[in-house]
């Protein structure tokens, strides 16, 4: 019988194909081992077949759709109950291709579900368990038009600034507890969301696509790093740093009592 790995267990959610294949690939890797969340069975099969055999760890799979209730339930209680699980992907997501005029309201509710919903869902329940245990970390798939949301789908790129202003907030509060959060801002990477959400992908310049592997390397090297926020295709990282400068500038400026004199009705 195979021994639990001592960097314990990885759930990953999208872990099908693409970017939550991908990280499932390089956890295994770095010997987690894994418990797999997609909707896909045979791939999660196949997957999990392959990397416990080339890998040596333990792989389970779960056949789930976070959209449905008792689905996500399910992947609650067990990161509730399963004490072995010691780091949290949420990377399930889906994207709209449209404007917010023409958008089918069905769709937008899945996205919203599963972006938004289902990940705050999992996020707080593995925060009150890796909290309690006073270690765990979290990793929050979000996109960089979580800063540049004029670029793409509105309700998309709502949902991602979403998951950025989430983990940064998780991270205070879980940080003094011993827990880790990461926000990951991909920018263009080379996975089936662009077909799934109806856009052709040779119309997007191919200097902006990122391969995944590449993306989710410089993933796991900016969580090494310790980083909160990570965008894998930022050539210089002190440029997010002056953004985040620059927006602790701004801070005491945004609470003030009295209207901005610019705003001040004089005569």
């Amino acid at each position: 019988m195979m021994s639990k790995s001592i960097k314990g267990t990885a759930l990953v959610t999208g872990a099908s194909s693409g970017i939550g294949a991908t990280y499932a690939k390089r956890l295994a890797r770095r010997g987690y081992d894994l418990l797999l969340v997609a909707r896909d069975q045979q791939r999660l099969d196949d997957l999990a077949k392959a990397l416990a055999q080339e890998n040596g760890v333990r792989v389970e799979v779960l056949r789930a759709d976070l959209t449905r209730e008792a689905d996500l339930a399910l992947i609650e209680q067990r990161l509730r109950d399963d004490e072995a699980i010691s780091l949290l992907v949420n990377n399930a997501g889906i994207a709209l291709n449209g404007t917010l005029a023409e958008a089918d309201p069905a769709k937008v509710g899945a996205l919203i579900n599963l972006n938004i919903l289902a990940l705050t869902r999992l996020s707080s329940v593995a925060a009150a368990s890796f909290g309690a245990r006073e270690q765990g970390a979290i990793v929050n798939v979000a996109s960089v038009v979580a800063l540049i949301p004029e670029m793409f789908n509105a309700v998309y790129s709502a949902s991602k600034a979403y998951v950025l202003s989430l983990s940064q907030t998780m991270q205070s509060e879980l940080g003094p507890r011993g827990v880790r959060v990461q926000a990951v801002l991909p920018g263009v990477t080379r996975t089936e969301i662009w077909e799934r959400s109806g856009i052709d992908e040779a119309s997007l310049p191919v200097e902006m696509i990122m391969e995944v592997g590449d993306m989710v390397d410089a993933a796991l090297a900016g969580f090494d790093q310790g980083e909160v926020v990570t965008i894998p295709s930022l050539p210089d990282a002190d440029d997010w740093a002056r953004f985040v400068g620059a927006r602790a500038k701004l801070g005491p400026n945004l609470s003030h009592s009295r209207p901005a004199e610019r705003y001040r009705i004089t005569g």
